[in-house]
């Protein structure tokens, strides 16, 4: 794999940063949402959900995702990730768990900030990120398969479109998450 720099130059001024942030695993209430939200508090890698936040250079005026405001635009970034449609159903789970495939859905959202720990600067994008971001979902298979077709396997893929970076969830966790 290529090395990766992951810092900010001035010479990339006016390109849209990429970043890979991870939370906490949904799961039903009770036992389980208890289990996911300790194994984040302890930094369990495989028990993590990832996503992509592009921060645009410049305000984005895509009207898929409208902004808070009816004032002028601010720059926010967007929040693109890839889960199961209802992460906590049992149902969902179990049947995740046991290798099959469940209806998965890309979401989309905005953000003021970006996330102040476990959220990683990973590259610029090329172009318009927020488009391609866009249009990467539109080809995305939408069935769910833990560990075949993923939060991470959507992850690293929107991150290599954007940036070109490979692999880049493996990247960060062999620097045990430091970028």
């Amino acid at each position: 794999m290529s090395s990766l720099s992951f810092t900010k130059s001035s010479l990339t001024r006016g390109k849209d940063e990429v970043y890979v942030a991870a939370v906490a695993l949904r799961a039903t209430k009770g036992p389980a949402q208890l289990f996911m939200s300790a194994a984040y508090s302890l930094g369990v890698w495989d028990l993590q959900h990832f996503m992509v936040i592009i921060k645009p250079s410049a305000p984005h005026l895509n009207s898929q995702v409208p902004f808070s405001s009816s004032r002028c635009p601010k720059t926010e970034a967007t929040v693109f990730d890839f889960q199961p449609e209802d992460p906590e159903d049992i149902y969902t789970a179990l049947a995740a768990l046991s290798g099959r495939a469940v209806p998965g859905v890309v979401l989309t959202r905005k953000l003021r900030k970006l996330p102040r720990s476990r959220c990683w600067f990973v590259g610029y994008g090329e172009g318009d990120a927020v488009d391609k971001a866009y249009e990467f979902n539109n080809t995305w298979e939408v069935d769910l398969r833990v560990g075949l077709h993923d939060c991470r396997h959507y992850t690293n893929g929107l991150v290599e479109q954007l940036t070109g970076e490979k692999l880049v969830l493996e990247h960060l966790r062999s620097n045990g998450g430091q970028s």
